[in-house]
């Protein structure tokens, strides 16, 4: 196997099996320990039959498995600019007989979808453990095998176990890692949330050939201004997708939000490059179809991982890898504009 492999998945693209096929394999190797930090899990049926037996099959054969998931206690409204946080049964998550840890949904949302093997390998993206998410979304999936990075997921997991809360004081500055032939530097949030944003806007702004975009919504202001510096000099080839049905919301609230009202023209702006994902308006009943993938291509970086272009993401638990590789930012710029085919121009 290579040291990093990514995976893409798209709407109608590929069957729950095969993904839960692929994790199953990938927990079936823990020897040691297991940490999983899960916004949302929900996987009924035999594909969630099969990723339980794996995690049970760990437990029994000695393997420390401790999980983690994101608990909100809200009645409906919706947090600003993201679907209402799903709600993850605690029930039936007791059913694998492993040790939980809930940690509270509001206001900052525990957003990751990782786990770490044996202080060794990785698994990570942007997608949950849903159906949906594995059938009917736009999503990235990668695993790293790396004792450097794990050791960083790790670090990560055991501050949120400990505190039992998202918190800005749990930030710290990962090292780079070099992966194979590549080098990789994962960043978490929210210790770390306004300097990522930060430091994708700086990769934007410093592009020479290509920037390409994915995200669900696109609200962080360092990324919304230099992305507006750069279509203004018009000096970079810059296209995106998003979730339109996510990003027309934006505006609504932004409409009754004082405070984000300057933002709006530089979304505007920015949206002229974009297509997006027409997705099904959010219900707990309805299929969520969103395009979900967070992806940034700038140059031969890509930026991958949980974290939405957005401000919100900057105060949630999220996390990111900046890898440095020209075949893999290529197949990802190419990805995208892929996307862009399969859906029509923002309006």
């Amino acid at each position: 196997m290579d040291p990093i492999e990514v995976v893409t998945l798209e709407d109608g693209g590929q069957r729950a099996a095969d993904i839960a096929a692929r994790l199953v394999a990938w927990l079936e190797a823990a020897r040691e320990t297991l940490d999983l930090a899960l916004y949302d899990l929900r996987l009924p049926g035999s594909v969630g039959d099969d990723v339980a037996g794996a995690i049970r099959a760990a437990r029994d054969r000695g393997v420390r498995v401790r999980i983690m998931f994101n608990q909100d206690e809200r009645e409906e409204e919706t947090r600003p600019f993201e679907p209402p946080p799903p709600r993850t049964e605690p029930t039936l998550l007791e059913q694998l007989g492993v040790p939980l840890k809930p940690i509270p949904g509001w206001r900052d949302l525990m957003h990751h979808k990782y786990a770490v093997r044996d202080g060794e390998a990785v698994w990570t993206g942007s997608a949950n453990w849903t159906l949906d998410n594995w059938t009917r979304a736009e999503n990235v999936l990668a695993t790293v095998a790396s004792r450097e990075l794990a050791t960083a997921y790790a670090r990560d997991f055991e501050q949120m176990w400990t505190r039992g809360r998202v918190d800005e004081r749990d930030g710290f500055d990962a090292p780079t890692a070099t992966v194979g032939e590549v080098t990789v530097r994962p960043w978490f949030c929210p210790g770390r949330g306004p300097e990522l944003s930060q430091r994708i806007a700086k990769r934007i702004g410093t592009a020479r050939r290509r920037v390409r975009i994915a995200s669900p919504v696109l609200t962080a202001g360092p990324i919304l201004g230099t992305l507006n510096e750069v279509l203004a000099e018009g000096r970079l080839d810059v296209a995106g997708v998003c979730d339109a049905t996510q990003v027309a919301q934006v505006f609504d609230q932004w409409e009754h939000n004082p405070r984000s009202t300057w933002k709006a023209p530089l979304l505007h702006r920015a949206l002229e490059v974009f297509h997006g994902k027409r997705s099904i308006p959010y219900t707990p009943e309805s299929i969520h179809n969103f395009m979900h993938a967070k992806v940034t291509v700038a140059d031969d970086t890509t930026f991958l991982g949980s974290f939405n272009l957005s401000r919100s993401g900057e105060t949630n638990a999220e996390n990111v890898l900046e890898i440095a590789d020209p075949a893999l930012a290529q197949r990802m710029a190419d990805w995208i504009d892929g996307l862009r085919e399969r859906y029509p121009p923002v309006r």
